[in-house]
């Protein structure tokens, strides 16, 4: 934020004050996150969660709202994959089937597919007939919000972005001025090129094998 105002001009923040700054800061963040989930799952946005516990006569995973039923985290935005295994085993999570629809199947050991209703991640609605632990391979929002000045921003290569694109909500929303926010605004613009440029050159490196076409892949209700 003390990038922030000297791009407005005001270094000592007389009317550009941390407290000023801090919600177009957040509305810079949420854009940032919503760009990297829009550029192909950005490794930043990418990661899989601590084991979920599904416990007997459990189908449902739901928000942190919930006590009801167990939760995913908080800065779920789009599932890539669900594993399952035996709780409290070491053995490796199987990715599980999604499924358009939810279908009741007699209960068994595992909770056989997945569907996303709702905004919650539901199974076979007989559940399984042991506990299960669940494993969520997601697409995050990669910025935390702030909360004051004294919050620490962990995106790598970050900071240019978020400090033009305050600068530039600062601009045209308390400013006023348009032509200044104009200009800050092509700044960021360049700055979310570069950082998708990084991402898509690191991820380059990564040797990826393709699955042969087959028609089971384009199957569907399939478990």
């Amino acid at each position: 934020m003390d990038r922030v105002a000297n791009l407005l001009n005001d270094p000592n923040k007389t009317d550009y004050t941390y407290t000023v700054m801090t919600p177009y800061l957040n509305m810079a963040i949420e854009e940032l996150s919503e760009l990297m989930e829009e550029s192909n799952n950005s490794p930043s946005n990418m990661t899989t969660s601590s084991p979920i516990l599904v416990p007997v006569g459990k189908n449902i995973i739901t928000n942190s709202e919930d006590i009801t039923n167990p939760s995913y985290p908080d800065d779920l935005t789009e599932i890539q994959e669900v594993g399952e295994r035996a709780a409290g085993s070491a053995d490796p999570f199987f990715p599980l089937g999604r499924r358009e629809f939810l279908q009741s199947f007699p209960p068994n050991q595992s909770l056989l597919f997945w569907i996303w209703e709702n905004q919650q991640i539901k199974f076979n609605p007989n559940g399984a007939l042991s506990p299960r632990e669940i494993q969520l391979r997601y697409v995050r929002q990669g910025v935390p919000y702030v909360a004051n000045e004294n919050a620490t921003i962990t995106m790598m290569n970050s900071r240019s972005y978020l400090s033009y694109k305050t600068a530039a909500f600062c601009a045209l929303f308390i400013g006023e001025n348009e032509s200044r926010a104009q200009v800050l605004e092509d700044q960021a613009n360049k700055a979310i090129d570069r950082i998708t440029a990084i991402s898509n050159k690191g991820r380059q490196q990564i040797m990826t094998r393709h699955r042969p076409f087959r028609a089971g892949y384009k199957s569907r209700g399939g478990i």
